[in-house]
């Protein structure tokens, strides 16, 4: 999709220092990138506290000993 944008010239400068992008392009697309995943990490946070396990659920019996090879 192509659309015009007018970008604050300083947070673009400090965008490519902080990151090695080379492309205006390639900066908008990291940074949309970037907010997705924080917005749904910050989601995921959100649940925290509020799923409730069966009173029998057992999470270590799901665990795999991983230190016991093939």
């Amino acid at each position: 999709m192509r659309t015009n944008v007018e970008l604050d010239d300083a947070l673009l400068e400090e965008a490519f220092q902080l990151t090695n992008v080379r492309t205006k392009k390639e900066l908008l697309q990291l940074a949309l990138q970037e907010l997705i995943r924080a917005r749904k990490k910050r989601n995921l946070l959100d649940l925290s506290g509020q799923i409730r396990f069966a009173d029998d659920f057992d999470p270590e019996a799901l665990r795999v000993d991983r230190r016991v090879s093939g």
